[in-house]
């Protein structure tokens, strides 16, 4: 009787008899699983990266934004172009009896402006907002100061430098007290901030600080604000606080019916299940597009295997007179299939890890992105999985083929 020892071993033969055609045969599989894994792994970083953005804002405040709760890409277009958020709204929620539980309240407006000095220009994200800002996104000063209350009230034309803005626009030289054009607008310099990183969503580096009314009427021509936070004193206190704010806005925009409101709340836990979802579905969707290359894969298996059961008739007559059963000879040619794809996939999962640390690296080292490196367990586990099926279901027909054969007729083929 033949044992699978035998079996895996004349299995293994008959593929390293052939080793052009059989690395060539596995490229697909390892194709297909270095594009999962690498989708999978990526996936999970960016995940991690968003949600360690969010929260560094802290879970006791939250976030005002324009336009009724996106449901989809027009919605999301919607938020971004409502103007519905004021100075009255803001100067209500600034009053402590409105909204006792808020301890600050930042606004926000932004848009990418060229700065011009001298000779030089660079084009830079310019941020309005008040003196809380640099408290909320915890940005230090390197040089010079940071605008405080008074120069809000007073309109002043002040800002504050990324670092790298900074160096863009003078060089090695020290901008404070000098000035830079934004729109016709002159700013004085009075700061520099040290270099926070690139983060997710503002790079900070990149990026020109200055009073918000300045910024509105002078530079951005608009008469409303992006995004407002509302800093709680304490997590527990968020509930009421977001109720207190609701009922505020919907007073002041004249709002009875829920589904009308023009503006929308997040904290830290709702926009880290939304991006939890998204960043899964996204996942999930490009790694089921790269799933396509097994399908391909696992058909060019069968069609080698197919030539390999044609070009190994005298063998597989011979094996037959010698005692080898039909099932010796389909569990041989299952085995050689199997083979195939669960060492593609294993070169595919040990690819797909080297290619998420090359691109974590890169992020890190060029771009100044704290990218985390992720292997994906559940990406290893699926690549194995997946490989060894597709082996199995494509190499099954061409493994009933051998075993159909007759042994007087397969010892007769020329």
């Amino acid at each position: 009787m033949i044992s699978f020892t035998d079996i895996g071993r004349s299995a293994l033969m008959g593929l390293s008899s052939h080793k052009s055609r059989t690395f060539l045969t596995m490229l697909g599989i390892v194709i297909g699983i270095l594009s999962i894994m690498v989708v999978m792994s990526l996936g999970q970083g960016a995940n991690e990266l968003i949600l360690g953005e969010f929260q560094k804002f802290g879970p006791n405040n939250i976030f005002i934004l324009p336009g009724r709760q996106p449901t989809g890409p027009s919605g999301a277009a919607s938020t971004l172009l409502s103007d519905s958020l004021t100075q009255k709204d803001l100067s209500d929620l600034e009053n402590p009896a409105n909204v006792p539980e808020a301890v600050g309240v930042v606004p926000v407006v932004f848009g990418q402006q060229p700065m011009v000095y001298e000779s030089q220009t660079y084009t830079a994200m310019i941020l309005g907002s008040n003196q809380d800002i640099a408290r909320l996104f915890a940005l230090n000063i390197s040089n010079g100061r940071f605008f405080d209350s008074n120069d809000v009230a007073d309109r002043a034309p002040v800002a504050v430098l990324g670092a790298t803005t900074a160096k863009e626009l003078f060089g090695g030289n020290d901008p404070v007290g000098r000035k830079i054009r934004i729109n016709n607008q002159i700013l004085q310099v009075i700061g520099v901030l040290q270099t926070q990183g690139a983060g997710s969503f503002i790079n900070f580096d990149k990026a020109v600080i200055a009073p918000y009314p300045i910024v509105q009427d002078n530079i951005l021509g608009i008469k409303y604000f992006q995004r407002i936070v509302v800093e709680g004193s304490s997590p527990a206190l968020v509930p009421a606080m977001i109720k207190d704010v609701t009922t505020l806005l919907r007073n002041n925009h004249n709002i009875t019916d829920p589904s009308k409101d023009d503006f929308s709340i997040q904290t830290q836990a709702s926009i880290a299940q939304t991006v939890g979802t998204v960043t899964s579905i996204l996942t999930v969707l490009l790694a089921s597009i790269a799933a396509i290359s097994l399908v391909v894969g696992g058909v060019g298996i069968m069609n080698i295997m197919l030539v390999s059961v044609t070009e190994r008739t005298r063998e597989i007559g011979l094996r037959k007179a010698l005692g080898a059963t039909s099932g010796n000879i389909l569990l041989q040619f299952l085995f050689e299939a199997a083979a195939l794809t669960v060492l593609g996939g294993c070169i595919g999962v040990a690819g797909g890890i080297g290619v998420s640390w090359l691109v974590s690296f890169a992020a890190n080292y060029w771009w100044g992105i704290a990218f985390p490196f992720v292997i994906s367990v559940s990406g290893i586990l699926l690549g194995v999985v997946v490989s060894g099926t597709i082996g199995l279901v494509f190499g099954i027909f061409p493994a009933w083929r051998a075993a159909r054969k007759s042994p007087i007729e397969a010892l007769r083929y020329e």
